[in-house]
């Protein structure tokens, strides 16, 4: 055999793939705490918040406009966003308007 190996293999620390999976497996469940599971638990609120939607809610498209829904249907939403003024979007691009930037006579 070569030296080069014979020295390398002497080298290499015994019993170090243990603590390397143990190592692994606690990257992948500190990053499904603090990253995944919040992502999913958002998904879902906005899944709930889309499917209960009424006539009147107020909401904003992901486009950023502003309005409040008129019809709701299977895959589309009808928003009026002025005196009869009404758009057609697709029920997945609404989120909620914060109720900070709603007006306040409406």
């Amino acid at each position: 055999m070569n030296l080069l190996t014979i020295l390398l293999q002497a080298d290499a620390p015994r019993g170090g793939g243990m603590q390397l999976l143990v190592m692994m497996v606690l990257v992948f469940g500190i990053m499904y705490l603090f990253m995944l599971r919040p992502q999913q638990k958002k998904q879902k609120e906005m899944v709930k918040f889309r499917n209960a939607l009424e006539r009147g809610d107020k909401i904003v498209t992901a486009g950023g406009i502003y309005g409040t829904v008129k019809e709701v249907k299977d895959n589309y939403i009808l928003i009026e966003v002025d005196n009869n003024v009404a758009i057609r979007v697709d029920k997945s691009m609404i989120m909620p308007a914060p109720q900070a930037a709603q007006p306040q006579g409406k």
